[in-house]
């Protein structure tokens, strides 16, 4: 999960939407199967994933 966030804003500090996106949806994935698994509390995984979303449509709006 800490990888696949990592990923992702590498990838948005580069303004790479495409690879940003994707990287986002993976994210995703991985968030809520650990939220599933009882890794993490559902409220901190949607908070989580709602902070990276705002990330991603602050960079995407720049461009």
């Amino acid at each position: 999960m800490r990888t696949s966030a990592k990923k992702f804003t590498v990838l948005a500090q580069k303004k790479d939407t495409q690879g940003a996106e994707a990287a986002l949806k993976d994210m995703i994935k991985k968030i809520d199967a650990a939220a599933g698994k009882g890794v993490i509390k559902k409220n901190a995984a949607a908070r989580k994933k709602s902070r990276m979303q705002r990330y991603y449509n602050s960079i995407k709006a720049a461009q």
